[in-house]
């Protein structure tokens, strides 16, 4: 009787925060920076649309909801990502988890998160017809590297956090500082380069009734900063999620295989909100079919994938079609043991 007050209370509130996000019709713009920390590259992540806030992934969980890295049952976990994204930019990953004691201690992780941007050519303004000349060729870059830790507090319910250190250098800046003739100008320079921590923190409830999980993440959170003149804020994004393998109410055949439906509802600072829907069909914890849709998104929307695993080793590779800039692909190597 508990249990069905607990999964009806769970429900109420899921379905609440749904119809709030569902609410909001309001455009956010141009609110947050370092958006580089809002691209998924996990192959299996990614093809679940990222709706993997209720899914246990490993030390990947460090990049999505920390608490779910709590139920790693082996020693060590380790993950590799690349992510060919859109206008030939490059976002690579890796996270390494450890759970001492089969996580008696908890489970102690490391993540990192870098970008190649590619080669940029400067510019800056001069008294030209044009208005500015070139200058050199810019090589911006990005960087995060996040220490997390996640404990189960009892056998259903599981918290977790992390510490990143954020790193953006985007070159300096030439600015006009004055006009020293009608056809001159004085220029100076600005650097672009900043250093903020971020915080992270996850929740996971498993609700003892089948495999029924509610999960909540918030990540992204830190202080404001700025590179000039107007201050923001890294992309604060706040996730519930839920997740249950269907097979659980009604298990047909007589293979082992399971289909896990994840929904996640987001509400970001720099944009609006969204459901994420999620589908994972495995058969016998060897091949893994995944697809997924993201509501109101521009250019991108259903997602695809699938996964293989054999002896503690995995490749997970995602497809998601992007509108006018073509595909997005992404693929994970994973080792547990």
């Amino acid at each position: 009787m508990k249990n069905k007050r607990k999964i009806v209370l769970c429900g109420l509130i899921f379905g609440a925060a749904v119809q709030f996000v569902a609410a909001q019709d309001y455009k956010k713009l141009a609110q947050t920076g370092f958006q580089f920390l809002s691209v998924n590259s996990d192959g299996r992540a990614s093809a679940l649309a990222g709706a993997v806030t209720a899914t246990e992934m490993g030390s990947a969980a460090l990049f999505f909801n920390p608490a779910t890295m709590g139920g790693m049952t082996g020693l060590i976990d380790a993950t590799a990502s690349i992510n060919e994204f859109i206008a030939d930019i490059r976002h690579n990953t890796f996270s390494l988890a450890l759970s001492p004691l089969r996580g008696e201690y908890g489970v102690i992780g490391f993540s990192v998160q870098t970008v190649d941007y590619g080669e940029l050519q400067g510019t800056r303004v001069a008294a030209n017809d044009k208005g500015f000349v070139d200058t050199e060729i810019m090589t911006p870059t990005a960087l995060a590297i996040g220490v997390g830790y996640a404990k189960r507090l009892t056998d259903r319910f599981t918290v977790g956090g992390q510490i990143k250190y954020t790193h953006q250098n985007l070159h300096e800046s030439f600015v006009v500082a004055s006009r020293v003739t009608p056809d001159s100008l004085e220029t100076g320079t600005v650097e672009n380069e900043l250093s903020p921590l971020a915080y992270d923190f996850g929740t996971l409830f498993k609700t003892g009734f089948k495999s029924l999980a509610f999960g909540m993440s918030v990540r992204n959170f830190s202080r404001e900063i700025k590179y000039a003149e107007e201050g923001f804020q890294l992309p604060l994004v706040f996730q519930l999620g839920i997740a249950m393998d269907l097979f659980d109410l009604w298990k047909p055949g007589v293979i082992d295989h399971s289909l896990v439906m994840s929904v996640d509802a987001t509400h970001y600072r720099s944009h609006p909100e969204q459901i994420l829907v999620g589908l994972d069909y495995r058969v016998m914890d060897f091949l893994s079919f995944r697809g997924g849709y993201v509501s109101n998104n521009d250019e991108d929307g259903l997602t695809f994938g699938f996964g293989v695993c054999y002896m503690g080793l995995s490749l997970d590779y995602a497809y998601t079609p992007f509108g006018v800039f073509d595909r997005v692909q992404r693929m994970t190597a994973r080792f547990s043991m």
